[in-house]
């Protein structure tokens, strides 16, 4: 066991922290750039990895734009329309509740083993939502699914954090933001090709292959250290935080539709969800080994991190909900190329991640992207209020992409910067914290801006239709093709205002939030990234230089 700490010790002397790979028999640390790869290549077995990460990246982000171009065929063919919410619902819990759970995992067990164990969750997930027979198998399927892709997301960037060092981690996380676009971008094009020509279940079959490749590639190359977990996972804390992030997730979906903000099962949803966070917080304070150990949050940076990945998560998801309808509704676009009408958004947002990337990598100085960020940020969410019934597609576009590479500034650099501001002990926990705070915003976004974008076209469509204007919306405030072409012309010209109208809501509340991502990146410490030279090592409060006794794969 003393040469195992021997060699693990060496690794991370020769890395300069962070980065823990197995020796190759060059004798260099798989994953270092330095050594053979002075002149900033990353050996072969390690790009063959990060293939693999994208892969797995992918399948996780692509899963949910596909199925929603899906889901009106697969509602004809199994009906259920009535729980047509849940496929999508219990997916986004179960990867919100599994999120922590598994960056713990890999912290105790290693990450190697834990994040296959996900990819492979998620695989059946997948085969078994294709097999579905009626809506209730799916659901249960989906949740299954969930389940394995909060594993995903967090390994890939827990990998990334053990493989690289943050001077380098920089450049490949501004590719996964990359892989982000494009699958956000893709995602309803292939949705739309795979259910005209092959039919809806390969939707969920296009998993496995990617998956498998996912797999091979990294049973193969990836060696990371194994580890004997020396304590018990924190079950209870576990279960509080599983109710916690339930609650929270079932209050922001149900909110304003399947209930009202003010019923009595939203009421309780906020009490059993404020309750068990509170009880989290306490048991963690008292858990031998804490699923989230709070002192990572002692750590300003990662705290305001945590803040800022909050905000991003709400813009980005709320602009993704409504620059479609906005645009479909108003400007009459087709919804077949959906996906399509947020490229200059995501394609600002991809290019942008990826300059901060490589920016961050050649100087190591990251700060002024948080700021740039959030800046950019509030103005374009601005710029989005401003449009109206007249505004052009080439001006509306030029608005998106003000937004988008204020996202592309803080997509990735969260995550980094969060990462840098603990230990290589709490890696896992750090990056399903900030991915869990994400998604968190996220959903908020969605609901409240929602909310605030429905009240907002009903009011305007009873102003200026009257009667009829209440009848159109009194189902739903976002209506498809189809039946606005159905409406008459005076209440089609109202509605068409309605929906600028509540998009200036919408977006204009999305600047005022984003106000508060600008002041948490005022307060941003910038902290040497390990390897930003021969000081970072003392300087920086990122990975400690030793890792506890581990086995070496």
């Amino acid at each position: 066991m003393a040469d195992t700490r021997a060699v693990v010790d060496e690794q991370h002397e020769q890395q300069g922290g962070p980065g823990g790979g197995q020796e190759t028999p060059g004798g260099a640390p798989e994953g270092a750039p330095e050594g053979a790869e002075a002149e900033g290549k990353q050996p072969r077995s390690v790009r063959v990895v990060l293939l693999a990460l994208m892969i797995a990246m992918m399948l996780a982000m692509l899963d949910n734009m596909i199925i929603g171009t899906a889901m009106p065929t697969i509602v004809g063919e199994l009906g259920g329309l009535e729980h047509l919410a849940w496929v999508v619902t219990a997916y986004t819990l179960a990867t919100a509740a599994s999120t922590p759970i598994w960056g713990k995992l890999g912290d105790m067990y290693g990450r190697k083993g834990v994040f296959m164990s996900s990819i492979v969750l998620f695989l059946i997930g997948s085969a078994l939502s294709g097999m579905a027979q009626d809506m209730g198998q799916l659901i249960g399927f989906r949740a299954v699914q969930g389940l394995g892709a909060g594993g995903l997301m967090v390994g890939v960037m827990a990998i990334i954090g053990d493989l690289i060092p943050p001077r380098e981690r920089g450049k490949y996380q501004g590719m996964m933001a990359g892989v982000m676009a494009l699958a956000m971008i893709g995602g309803p094009l292939v949705g739309g090709a795979l259910t005209d020509h092959l039919g809806w279940r390969w939707s969920f079959y296009i998993n496995l292959p990617l998956g498998v490749v996912a797999l091979i590639a990294i049973s193969a190359v990836l060696h990371l250290p194994k580890k004997r977990a020396q304590t018990r996972i924190d079950y209870p804390g576990a279960a509080l935080l599983t109710v916690g992030i339930t609650s929270i997730v079932l209050v922001t979906t149900w909110g304003g539709t399947e209930y009202a903000w003010g019923s009595a099962m939203i009421m309780e949803l906020i009490g059993i969800g404020v309750a068990s966070l509170v009880g989290f917080v306490f048991w963690q304070t008292k858990a031998a080994d804490p699923i989230m150990p709070l002192h990572i949050f002692r750590s300003r940076n990662f705290s305001l991190m945590s803040v800022i990945g909050f905000v991003t998560g709400f813009v980005m998801f709320g602009a993704v909900l409504f620059l479609p309808l906005y645009q479909q509704s108003v400007q009459g676009a087709s919804a077949t190329n959906s996906g399509l009408l947020l490229l200059p958004m995501l394609g600002a947002m991809m290019v942008v991640s990826m300059i901060a990337g490589r920016v961050t990598t050649n100087s190591g100085r990251y700060k002024v992207f948080p700021v740039v960020g959030s800046v950019l940020m509030i103005v374009g969410l601005f710029l989005l209020a401003q449009m109206d019934t007249g505004t052009s597609r080439v001006t509306s576009g030029l608005y998106m992409a003000v937004v988008g590479a204020g996202m592309g500034c803080l997509m990735q650099i969260t995550m980094l910067v969060a990462q840098n501001s603990v230990e290589m002990k709490d890696m896992g926990v750090a990056s399903s914290g900030a991915t869990l705070f994400r998604t968190l915003g996220a959903s908020f976004g969605v609901a409240i801006m929602g909310a605030l974008f429905n009240s907002r076209v009903q009011d305007v469509m009873t102003e200026r239709a009257g009667a009829l204007g209440s009848k159109v919306t009194e189902q739903s405030a976002q209506l498809d093709a189809a039946s606005l072409a159905k409406l008459p012309v005076a209440a089609r010209e109202a509605y068409q205002y309605a929906v600028s109208s509540g998009t200036h809501s919408a977006f204009l509340l999305g600047a005022v939030v984003a106000v508060v991502a600008l002041v948490a990146a005022v307060f941003v410490k910038e902290v040497p990234l390990k390897g930003a030279g021969p000081e970072a090592a003392d300087k920086g409060s990122g990975a400690s230089a030793k890792e506890p006794v581990v086995e070496v794969a």
